[in-house]
């Protein structure tokens, strides 16, 4: 099955944008999906183009350790929220977490 690529203009450019700037746009969609989890179609959308952005970023950090542990531990702990919730995490403190990029 083929990927569709959400942010496609992004993309092609992702890697030469700063670790606070991508994690402020899937900040972002993370914000998207808490507020939306009660409407399918939109909770979807951003669920998904949040995993995109996740993706993406992980692509451009995989030769940096610490950043791509802390990445891969964001996007476990994103997805485990809204399915299975294991980790108890608190929406406010997981949106709190993305604000900090947002301010930088």
């Amino acid at each position: 099955m083929d990927q569709i690529i959400q942010h496609q203009g992004l993309a092609e450019s992702w890697c030469h944008h700063s670790i606070s700037f991508q994690m402020a746009n899937i900040g972002s969609e993370v914000s998207r999906a808490i507020k939306n989890q009660t409407k399918p179609a939109r909770f979807q959308g951003a669920f998904d183009r949040a995993l995109e952005l996740f993706d993406l970023t992980i692509e451009c950090h995989k030769a940096e350790p610490g950043v791509l542990k802390e990445l891969c531990r964001a996007r476990e702990e994103f997805c485990d929220y809204f399915y299975g919730n294991s980790f108890a995490t608190d929406p406010a403190r997981l949106q709190r977490y993305y604000d900090q990029f947002a301010t930088l």
